[in-house]
């Protein structure tokens, strides 16, 4: 029986990263996510290119993109859904998390 995994990705943000990664001059592995300490609530989603994999990285594929998950973040983002939305003012990628307790004010971190 195999595991959940620990992160998923909607069908827009599949099309984003797939087309971001394609206009990239330097290749890349996928997409590398960690989190990181930082704002008023103490954790930050970070997104990045996955030059290649890391020791202890663990890697999962949905919809065709590789993410590579920092070992640190897993327990923090465990069973997050990644959006892709567009809107007028702004856009980019939308973590939602079950595990968050909360954002700051500026939404720029999370605990849980």
């Amino acid at each position: 029986m195999a595991l959940p995994s620990p992160v998923t990705l909607t069908d827009a943000a599949a099309t984003r990263v797939k087309a971001i990664l394609a206009k990239r001059e330097k290749p890349a592995v996928g997409l590398k996510i960690t989190v990181a300490t930082k704002g008023c609530s103490g954790l930050s989603y970070k997104l990045d290119y996955a030059e290649e994999k890391g020791p202890h990285d663990e890697v999962i594929s949905d919809k065709g993109v590789t993410i590579l998950i920092d070992p640190k973040a897993t327990l923090f983002i465990f069973g997050t859904v990644i959006d892709y939305e567009e809107g007028k003012l702004q856009s980019g990628f939308v973590f939602r998390n079950p595990n968050e307790k909360g954002r700051c004010g500026c939404g720029e971190s999370f605990h849980v």
